[in-house]
């Protein structure tokens, strides 16, 4: 049982590696405030594919490396096995050189309105990626943001376009009175980034849970284990069978 739960997980991780490598990789437009190192050279054909193979091999390595020796506890239930889970996880990222995934979200928002023309299209978008990436807005700021642009654009008279900086700046102001409402302040974005970290670490403690659980139930129904405990996930320690 441990080892099928085991495999699961390491095909979790290389899986995450593997995508973070192809959302690194395969998009032409560097992103400079997220990059750790200089843009690697052009590749073409077999030397690109076999690059990204040698890359994905080496940060799922990496990765393995960190969870040999950190104990993760699948509890979601506890903050902190939570908080020591988001630790392991931003470990493998800085070892791994990953985005983390309040990184990832900036750079998918960033690679996807960067050629949208007006405002309106781009509160659209920034949903639309909301929305994908299963985050919830539970202090209403959406649709206060949709008002203010209705504000503004009243008064303009006219589609707010990105360019327009008189524009701009006055939905910018109004986007400040937003915050100041709803007491969010640029200095606490670390704050808010480390929120998200450990709500996204619960999430997938929760889904380790599950497959541990489910993981035990298939192992039950073999005959030759019928007989055995139930193990508690919690007593599970991965790093004996990595």
């Amino acid at each position: 049982m441990i080892m099928a739960f085991s495999s699961r997980l390491l095909s979790k991780s290389k899986q995450f590696c593997g995508s973070q490598i192809t959302l690194q990789q395969t998009h032409a437009i560097p992103v400079r405030f997220f990059a750790k190192q200089a843009d690697p050279p052009a590749l073409k054909g077999d030397n690109m594919l076999k690059g990204i193979f040698f890359e994905v091999k080496n940060k799922f390595e990496t990765a393995l490396g960190v969870l040999r020796k950190e104990k993760i506890t699948i509890d979601p239930e506890d903050p902190a096995a939570v908080a020591q889970y988001a630790k392991v996880m931003k470990t493998i990222r800085e070892k791994a050189d990953l985005f983390s995934e309040s990184q990832r979200i900036q750079y998918t928002i960033q690679t996807r309105t960067q050629d949208i023309p007006d405002a309106r299209t781009y509160l659209l978008t920034l949903k639309e990626i909301r929305i994908k990436r299963g985050l919830t807005d539970e202090l209403g700021a959406e649709a206060m943001m949709f008002d203010a642009l209705e504000k503004v654009e009243k008064e303009l008279k006219k589609p707010l376009m990105r360019n327009d900086k008189k524009g701009m700046a006055l939905l910018m102001a109004e986007f400040d009175k937003i915050n100041k409402k709803l007491g969010i302040r640029r200095e606490d974005l670390p704050k808010y980034e480390e929120q998200l970290e450990l709500k996204i670490s619960k999430a997938q403690l929760e889904e380790l849970k599950k497959d541990a659980l489910e993981a035990m139930e298939t192992q039950k129904k073999r005959e030759e284990f019928k007989d055995e405990e139930t193990v508690d996930v919690k007593s599970l320690d991965i790093r004996n069978f990595i």
